[in-house]
């Protein structure tokens, strides 16, 4: 099927150890010392010959904080380029540091590369693989989930789940917005709520994976808008940047997680699916205006 990604469930049926980011740590040495200089007398001394006085020892002013270093990326060549994996839905990337911190929440910058740029494992590290401009015959935009100078952390749409990668901003080809509308689904719950900063969009009850497919928590972001080639159960898919955690395969695609329709209302507020989130049509058109990039958190 033509731009269509096997992301849902069938109508039938009813996330390496990271690089840590150590960062630049500025340290000061205290220096103690008295207000003033005390001159003290030798005990062999009088007041006809006086002792004589210990000058008062200067007490160095600390420098200036020196800034962050920038470290530069290591140079990869077309040719090697070439040959590293492409960060897409369909990938592996075993050696993806992971999320350090998969429930915080995200600012809402995400970032676009308009050609294929290099993620590496960290700031001045190997290249891992390489990002491309589209995602799904859309637009690839990526969260940011940590900045250094001169590089960005990103969530990645492959697996494993909660895999990161760091682009290195210098030489421009790299696009960036600030998203201010997000989604959040309670698995617990079995709720899905969209928020336009503090304000609520919606909120409706949703139906999440069951106990043995169950819906991966943890941060994510809307990848990626899919319509079906041919009339299905659901109008539109929003394929998300995690993947089934016990199923490899599913309708011959990744496993790819979505949110998408369902026409049983009877299925809302039950974990019942194959990881997928199914949701009411009103809360699909609205989820629909979002763009890709937008973040997502799952909970417990």
């Amino acid at each position: 099927m033509r731009g269509y990604v096997h992301v849902a469930e069938q109508h039938t049926g009813p996330a390496g150890t990271g690089w840590a980011r150590a960062g630049w740590a500025e340290s000061a040495v205290a220096v103690v010392g008295a207000a003033g200089a005390v001159a003290v007398l030798l005990s062999s001394g009088t007041a006809e010959n006086p002792a004589p006085v210990t000058p008062p020892t200067a007490v160095p002013t600390p420098s200036a904080a020196a800034p962050p270093r920038r470290i530069a990326p290591v140079p990869v060549s077309a040719e090697r380029m070439a040959k590293l994996p492409v960060a897409t839905t369909y990938a592996t990337l075993p050696r993806a540091p992971r999320d350090p911190g998969p429930f915080r929440s995200m600012s809402g910058l995400a970032v676009h590369p308009t050609a294929d740029r290099v993620i590496y494992t960290r700031p001045g590290g190997p290249p891992l693989a390489v990002l491309p401009p589209a995602q799904l015959a859309g637009p690839t935009w990526v969260p940011v989930v940590e900045r250094l100078p001169g590089w960005v952390r990103v969530l990645l749409p492959n697996r494993p789940n909660r895999s990161t990668g760091w682009i290195h901003t210098g030489g421009g080809g790299l696009r960036n917005a600030r998203l201010t509308r997000r989604v959040e689904i309670g698995l617990a719950a079995r709720r899905l709520t969209v928020f336009d900063g503090h304000r609520r969009l919606g909120s409706w009850r949703v139906a999440v994976g069951a106990p043995g497919t169950p819906t991966p928590p943890g941060r994510t972001f809307l990848l990626a808008s899919v319509s079906p080639a041919r009339p299905t159960y659901t109008p539109l898919f929003l394929a998300l940047g995690a993947h089934s955690g016990t199923l490899k395969t599913f309708a011959g695609g990744p496993a790819t997680v979505a949110l998408h329709g369902w026409p049983d209302e009877s299925a809302f507020g039950r974990a019942v699916s194959y990881g997928c989130v199914r949701v009411p049509a009103a809360a699909l058109r609205l989820l629909s205006r979002l763009p890709p990039g937008s973040p997502v958190m799952i909970t417990r």
